[in-house]
């Protein structure tokens, strides 16, 4: 019963990059076509695991505005749902120099606000942290060479790499390092690991693993390493031997100062494909901060409406924690 109950209550949080709504169609075989996220959306979804049985229930939620709207990461994920809570990240393989600033930030804030409530239950609830850190190690046998070398995220974790078919016209050298550093991030972090685009055949390779997180089908034990292709690594199927060394020559690497892993493949990333600054990637996409379309009654009416927009984030926090989301 208790797991029966774990299944229908799942819930995946998607975010960043074109195509989520895409992926979530897809998973709930809906045949519409996918709308821009205008903030945080919701959705659900209903799949029998095996034939007459019972429907299991996920609910998706998908955040817009990359990492302009980080603040309503705090709104899906609460104390009452954190044990069956997914988190989806999808990154934008053809905007490089955006991808590890974009991947850190969104990872780095749920990770904060994961382990705030995590603290809390702690106090009145101990045994819950441990089940759910327990639960992420479980993705590594103990055996595996690299289980003291990894830092597993505290919730279970899928990184789609989006725009595959773009991703694909890139340079092979550029293409090795983009997958090679993807590969550590995922490995590190004891993630699931996926390249797609809007080809159907990749679009099920990502279908695969949220349908595992969010309805409890059968893992795959299919993998796919060769950067020459679209990646495909559930959770514990890689190793920091078969990735290898950072892609930079050893010379290099040794005028490199870093005091972890991760920090160590952020420099030799970011020494390729040098950041847009934290602004630019939250601003540069919107025109209302250009100064070029500045119009003053338009400019007015935006400001009010931004004003109602925080006020309508303050309610909704309040009233989706009150939600009960079991549409049965």
């Amino acid at each position: 019963m208790a797991r029966e109950w774990k299944f229908r209550k799942n819930q995946c949080y998607l975010w960043e990059a074109k195509g989520k709504s895409t992926i979530i169609l897809r998973c709930l075989d809906r045949e519409e076509i996918s709308k821009p996220t205008l903030a945080l959306e919701y959705t659900f979804g209903r799949r029998a695991r095996r034939h007459n049985a019972p429907k299991d229930i996920a609910h998706f939620w998908e955040l817009g505005g990359g990492t302009s709207l980080m603040e309503l990461i705090r709104i899906p994920i609460t104390s009452s749902n954190i044990r069956a809570f997914a988190i989806v990240l999808v990154l934008d393989l053809s905007k490089p120099n955006e991808l590890w600033t974009t991947m850190e930030s969104l990872l780095q804030v749920t990770r904060n606000h994961v382990n705030k409530i995590l603290t809390k239950l702690g106090k009145t609830n101990p045994e819950v942290p441990t089940e759910i850190k327990q639960r992420m190690w479980n993705n590594l046998q103990k055996d595996h060479p690299d289980y003291e070398l990894v830092d597993p995220f505290p919730l279970p974790l899928v990184i789609i790499g989006s725009k595959y078919d773009i991703f694909h016209e890139f340079d092979s050298e550029m293409r090795k390092i983009i997958s090679k550093t993807l590969r550590f991030v995922s490995h590190y972090y004891g993630a699931s690991l996926v390249f797609t685009s809007k080809s159907e055949a990749l679009l099920l390779k990502a279908r695969v693993l949220i349908n595992n997180l969010a309805f409890g089908f059968d893992k795959s034990k299919s993998v796919s390493v060769d950067h020459s292709r679209p990646l495909f690594i559930p959770a514990g199927l890689d190793s920091l031997n078969q990735i290898g060394p950072p892609p930079t020559s050893d010379s290099n690497i040794g005028k490199l100062h870093a005091n972890t892993p991760l920090e160590l493949w952020k420099k030799v990333f970011e020494k390729t494909f040098p950041p847009k600054s934290f602004c630019d990637l939250q601003y540069t996409k919107d025109p209302a901060q250009d100064l070029q379309y500045a119009e003053y009654e338009v400019d007015v009416m935006r400001a009010q409406k931004n004003q109602e927009l925080d006020q309508y984030k303050k309610n909704a926090s309040k009233t989706w924690k009150e939600m009960d989301f079991d549409p049965d």
